[in-house]
């Protein structure tokens, strides 16, 4: 097991709305709609990794209402 992998910071779905300044019942159909972040669920506990939640805001990013700035990223590659 890599060093890294140990330091990895998890959030609970209790972080991620408050984060989010959303109802937990919100991550949870974020979750079941299959339209949230990557989750891990470790025996029934439901835990996200901080870089997946980071990732994950990054692509819902938008320098204005037409333009998304991870859309920006991918085209110019």
């Amino acid at each position: 097991m890599q060093v890294e992998s140990l330091q990895t910071r998890h959030l609970t779905q209790r972080e991620i709305a408050q984060r989010w300044s959303k109802s937990e019942a919100t991550i949870e159909r974020y979750r079941s709609d299959g339209v949230g972040p990557p989750y891990l669920k470790i025996g029934g506990k439901v835990l996200y990794r901080l870089t997946d939640i980071e990732q994950f805001e990054h692509d819902c990013l938008y320098a204005n209402p037409q333009n998304r700035i991870a859309a920006e990223v991918t085209s110019h590659e």
